[in-house]
């Protein structure tokens, strides 16, 4: 099993996107890349504690190739944007990946040359270094199936899984 820590604006859309395909076992909502211990949703969401809202992913690379999983990560969120996605403003929502070795970095920087072809304005996306990964709060963990109705799904997640199932239909469960 590999686990990749990406982090592409709010965690709820990107667990939305990755739960569908085949080969992910787990999608970990989480808090990295600040300075402060054990954050609250509520001190990220201030900006102050400088994380970032990330999953990480667990896949069987036997199942889904990694340079799947990294695509769909440039698929469901605009990699364009700097500290923000749509509505979503700070560096909470930054387009970040987070390596846990010098072989992941090397594959998120031929992800990032990859998608930087399918984008007219530069990619904003940092490699930063895994730090410690702090488990969001448990209501956060699969938000998307628990609140399907819920307005921000429908607004927000739903295209961006969408977009991630049309592009990637024969890796759906």
């Amino acid at each position: 099993m590999t686990t990749f820590v990406l982090a592409g604006g709010c965690f709820w859309c990107l667990d939305a996107a990755y739960r569908p395909l085949d080969g992910v076992t787990e999608v970990l909502s989480a808090y990295t890349g600040g300075s402060v211990p054990h954050p609250s949703y509520e001190a990220v969401c201030t900006g102050a504690t400088g994380h970032a809202e990330a999953v990480a992913v667990t896949f069987d690379e036997a199942v889904i190739p990694a340079e799947v999983i990294l695509d769909a990560f440039f698929t469901m969120h605009d990699p364009t944007q700097l500290n923000r996605q749509g509505g979503d403003v700070g560096t909470q929502y930054r387009s970040a990946m987070f390596p846990a070795d010098a072989a992941q970095r090397a594959q998120f920087e031929a992800a990032i040359e990859r998608a930087s072809e399918w984008f007219s304005a530069p990619l904003v996306t940092t490699i930063e270094p895994l730090g410690e990964l702090y488990p969001a709060e448990d209501y956060h963990q699969d938000f998307f199936a628990k609140n399907p109705t819920q307005g921000y799904c429908l607004a927000v997640a739903v295209p961006k899984a969408n977009k991630v199932r049309a592009r990637f239909a024969e890796y759906l469960k």
